[in-house]
């Protein structure tokens, strides 16, 4: 979906919502929002549902569904920095990253989690973990094109 004739200086024009949207939503920065609303289709299966570009064609905001969840990104300032840059530059960071664990990132529940984690490694995804088995549920860890954690997940009912 390309709403690029909507050109946008606030998020928050003519947003998408369902009627019912979820409790918490997720918001993500990303320093090329417009490569990652790609990457996250191909890698994750999310779909977009709303794109909102600055007229240089930076992504000011966008909504992604997947299931019964919303998350939303942009790209906030040409300063930011993704988690792959803190990696890079900051000690406290490369030593954070060694360990696998999903800490300040996203967890989302999949109907399928073999399939999930098979079309993750196909696109690129850098994965953290395998596929595990546990309480609550069949998962996965993986980073995504700039370095953001996300756990994918299988509830134990559906596997």
């Amino acid at each position: 979906m390309d709403n690029s004739d909507h050109a946008c200086t606030s998020p928050f024009i003519n947003l998408f919502m369902p009627e019912k949207s979820p409790d918490v939503i997720p918001m993500i920065s990303y320093e090329d929002g417009v490569a990652a609303l790609e990457w996250l289709a191909n890698a994750f299966g999310f779909v977009e549902k709303r794109r909102l570009l600055e007229p240089d064609g930076q992504l000011s905001h966008a909504e992604m569904e997947t299931g019964n969840g919303i998350i939303m990104l942009g790209t906030p300032t040409p300063e930011y920095e993704s988690p792959k840059h803190h990696k890079r530059n900051c000690e406290a960071a490369r030593k954070w990253s060694k360990v696998p664990w999903v800490i300040d990132g996203v967890l989302v529940y999949v109907d399928n989690i073999d399939m999930h984690f098979a079309n993750a490694k196909k696109a690129g995804a850098s994965i953290l973990t395998g596929l595990e088995d546990g309480y609550p549920g069949r998962r996965y860890r993986v980073e995504d094109i700039e370095g953001h954690r996300w756990m994918f997940m299988q509830r134990a009912a559906t596997q």
